[in-house]
């Protein structure tokens, strides 16, 4: 089973998802009973949070001053019968600006989707890496939305 842990690190998330942990169990175990997912023991966690902070990260790790959307950091961990995977930082305002042509929900689900991708090896670096990271976001999404 995938388990992620939430960390909320902006307020004006509450007021779209409650209770982000339990928002994320649901979809994790949705996804637990699909082919590609059964199998998988992984951890990871999720910081829910803003533009501001989101700057910050990108800057001190990629050394890009501008904001983004979705940052993962990778990181193999084994514990007792899992793998922890890594870590993803999520911005609220990103994530809210193009839900106003969306919904906040699959806008989310989108992006923690892509930070795990990226935190089980998936990248975007060549065309082809894209389009098939791309592939598999979508299918995953199919079971949510």
């Amino acid at each position: 089973m995938i388990k992620a842990n939430v960390i909320s690190g902006h307020s004006r998330w509450k007021r779209f998802i409650k209770k982000p942990n339990d928002y994320l169990k649901k979809r994790l175990k949705i996804l637990s009973k699909t082919s590609y997912f059964k199998k998988k023991n992984h951890e990871f966690s999720i910081l829910l949070t803003n533009d501001k902070e989101m700057k910050k990260l990108n800057n001190k790790f990629r050394k890009k001053n501008k904001t983004t959307d979705v940052l993962s950091f990778p990181i193999k961990i084994k514990n007792k019968n899992s793998l922890y995977v890594g870590d993803i930082a999520i911005s609220f305002d990103i994530i809210k600006d193009r839900s106003k042509d969306s919904n906040f929900f699959l806008e989310f689900d989108k992006m923690w989707i892509h930070g795990y991708l990226h935190l089980v090896g998936y990248d975007h670096k060549k065309m082809s890496d894209f389009q098939k990271m791309l592939r598999k976001e979508k299918l995953i999404l199919k079971y949510f939305h």
